[in-house]
């Protein structure tokens, strides 16, 4: 998306410029926070802007660069996940009861984008308890998909990705569990990297009302938003490292490199649906039509393996670990129910939804199988990788779907005339989230009625650089992302 108006500019390509002088910090701030001003009420990205705080932080970036200073990010404009803790600013995560919750000090991750130089804009919208694949609640109300304001940007991560599209910045933070920093890229057009678990450290991407301690999540991570690839890197730098009050792994400091320097000689498995969800047709045709170009392009391209893991064992087992770590935080009443639904299901039931209601109470004796079975599962990656580079996957089985407000108990997701439960959706995600394994949001086109389609580049655990470099490579030779009409 290389543009010579500024807001559209990557961030490498701004760090150059400002440390350069072609562009003050000032300016920049003032440019991007006038298009947030005028293109943002009708959006709802940015939240909660910080507007007052990012002109100030613009002067003193100036003054480095005048000094001679050089960092990463000094004077590039950036958003953040309303989910992180910004000091002096509201971390509600969508929920009324914490409307005045405010920060006292930055998440890990924000002390981090500051200390590289970044400008932080403000932060950008969310669902309730992060716990939605689309973005409204009762604080900060909707927001809606540059593209189609008819349509959900996605969730949780909603608000950034919006903000990525609509030109609010280069930069934004996101989270991850159930496909939240992949899924809203894929709705926007944009890029997205749900890193190794456990690589980048999520102190102060907490619930409001908890200690920012630090924690090892099962499934969760942090991880950059962006409107190109190489920008992802630039961002995963800046925010790698273990965190400062465990000493961390400090092999995690090193990733290793990517497996190629150029798109040719990749050896790549491509996936277009899902066993339990297949993709829409338009999802599948934009897939297969990417997996040709990509064969064209002398990468080695195959559709199916034995060695790929059991793609429905493994969703069943992503719910069961999902749901188990999402009701541990339920207050009594609602464990109470959800005891009561699980008491519900027959023991034959294999769907998704029951394996749902079956990990929101599964025993210690349960939750050690399940984990058993994650284990088995992450050896067969590491076998499939020792043949393949990357795998290929849908992000989701549709494009943005319109905005639906109703009980989440009540949704369905329509894919070519077939109903799901709604929350079926997120088994393309847990492809990944279930091993810990690293995957790259990256857009490939446009659907038929103009919506963006990503895919994810699934790689071999802290196989980042490759998944990453992929993406390089694709937008290199295929273009990546584009400006959505009307911004």
């Amino acid at each position: 998306m290389t543009d010579t108006e500024p807001t559209w500019r990557s961030a490498g390509e701004l760090a150059g410029d400002l440390a350069a002088r072609r562009i003050s910090a000032v300016e920049l701030a003032d440019e991007t926070i006038a298009r947030i001003e005028r293109l943002d009420p009708a959006l709802n990205a940015v939240c909660v802007p910080d507007f007052e705080r990012a002109r100030r932080a613009a002067v003193d970036a100036d003054a480095a660069l005048a000094r001679g200073e050089r960092r990463p990010l000094l004077g590039v404009p950036l958003t953040v996940k309303e989910s992180f803790r910004v000091a002096g600013l509201p971390s509600t995560w969508g929920l009324t009861e914490h409307r005045d919750a405010v920060a006292d000090t930055d998440a890990v991750a924000v002390q981090r984008v500051r200390a590289a130089g970044a400008v932080v804009l403000g932060t950008t919208n969310v669902p309730p308890h992060l716990g939605d694949l689309q973005t409204f609640n009762d604080v900060y109300g909707t927001t809606v998909n540059p593209w189609d304001h008819d349509r959900t940007p996605g969730g949780s991560s909603g608000g950034s990705a919006a903000a990525l599209a609509a030109g609010f910045g280069p930069l934004s933070l996101g989270s991850d569990l159930g496909g939240s920093l992949r899924y809203p890229a894929h709705c926007c057009g944009v890029y997205a990297h749900k890193p190794s678990l456990g690589l980048l450290p999520p102190r102060g991407h907490t619930p409001p009302g908890l200690p920012a301690l630090p924690t090892e999540h099962d499934l969760a991570v942090i991880g950059p938003m962006a409107r190109t690839a190489a920008d992802l890197d630039l961002l995963l730098d800046v925010l790698a490292g273990p965190d400062e009050l465990t000493g961390g792994v400090a092999y995690r400091l090193a990733l290793p490199a990517a497996r190629h320097t150029e798109l040719r000689g990749h050896r790549v498995l491509v996936l277009d649906g899902h066993p339990l969800l297949p993709g829409s047709a338009p999802v599948r045709a934009a897939i297969d039509g990417f997996a040709e170009a990509l064969a064209g392009a002398g990468v080695t391209v195959l559709r199916e393996s034995p060695l790929l893991p059991d793609q429905a064992e493994s969703a069943r087992i992503y719910m069961r670990i999902l749901h188990s770590g999402l009701a541990a935080g339920f207050p009594p009443e609602a464990y109470d129910r959800a005891r009561a639904d699980a008491a519900l299901v027959a023991d034959d039931d294999r769907s998704l939804a029951a394996e749902r209601a079956r990990g929101a109470v599964l025993s210690h004796r349960d939750r050690v199988a399940a984990e058993s079975g994650r284990e088995l599962i992450r050896q067969r990656w590491r076998e499939l990788f020792a043949e393949f580079d990357l795998v290929i996957a849908p992000i989701a089985p549709t494009t943005a779907i319109p905005h639906d407000h109703s009980d989440l108990t009540d949704r369905r997701i329509t894919v070519d005339g077939v109903e799901y439960p709604y929350f079926d959706q997120l088994a393309p995600a847990g492809t990944a989230t279930l091993p810990g394994l690293p995957a790259t949001a990256l857009p490939i086109g446009l659907s038929g009625d103009g919506l963006p389609i990503g895919v994810q580049a699934i790689g071999p655990m802290f196989g980042d650089r490759t998944t990453i470099a992929f993406a390089r490579f694709v937008e290199r030779e295929f273009g990546g992302a584009i400006r959505p009409p009307g911004v």
